[in-house]
């Protein structure tokens, strides 16, 4: 199975990473608050370079470990709004991960869900995911919001699990499974 990129929704484009998103890719993975929640630090400029790098390759998505990272970009202005991903967790369980960062000043209006579920429509219905999950830092109440909207049902709670940037933190689990992802989209009429 394959993914397409650039992919069209009502506000938003999703493509891949090109050399000229350095500077939006610089403010978005340097700034502070986007990166308080998120497993790395602020990045520095080679940092960002290196993680530009990898999001321009070209992803089969057919081995564990791999990933899809797609600049999400509003149609109206070109303004880059943040990224969504889709990690290939494993081939052998069809299983995937979906994460999402975006720039604060675009919180709030709907973009991150309007990416997201493309990403989990190219998960399901292009590569054959059986589910896709999405891990979080508890006390990061609008991603959880995001994923409860996705349709993602909260399935753990791991209570101090992961010592990041000096201090203990809880992780919450959400998941969604093929089956439960095609009878929303009959419900939806899609």
């Amino acid at each position: 199975m394959s993914y397409s990129l650039p992919i069209e929704t009502d506000r938003l484009t999703l493509r891949r990473y090109i050399e000229t998103d350095y500077d939006d890719l610089l403010k978005l993975q340097a700034n502070p608050d986007v990166a308080r929640y998120l497993l790395h630090d602020v990045r520095t400029p080679e940092e960002v370079k290196e993680a530009l790098a990898g999001r321009m390759a070209d992803v089969p998505m057919d081995r564990d470990g791999q990933a899809l990272t797609a600049a999400v970009i509003l149609r109206d202005g070109g303004l880059h709004l943040g990224e969504v991903t889709l990690f290939m967790n494993s081939v052998e369980h069809r299983t995937g991960e979906l994460g999402y960062v975006f720039h604060p000043e675009s919180h709030g209006h709907g973009y991150a869900a309007e990416a997201a579920v493309e990403l989990l429509r190219i998960g399901f219905e292009q590569l054959g995911m059986h589910r896709i999950i999405a891990r979080l830092d508890a006390r990061n109440t609008g991603s959880a919001n995001l994923a409860k909207r996705l349709g993602l049902r909260p399935e753990a709670h791991f209570v101090q699990n992961e010592y990041l940037k000096g201090e203990w933190t809880d992780e919450l689990v959400f998941a969604l499974l093929e089956a439960e992802w095609g009878l929303r989209r009959s419900e939806a009429g899609s």
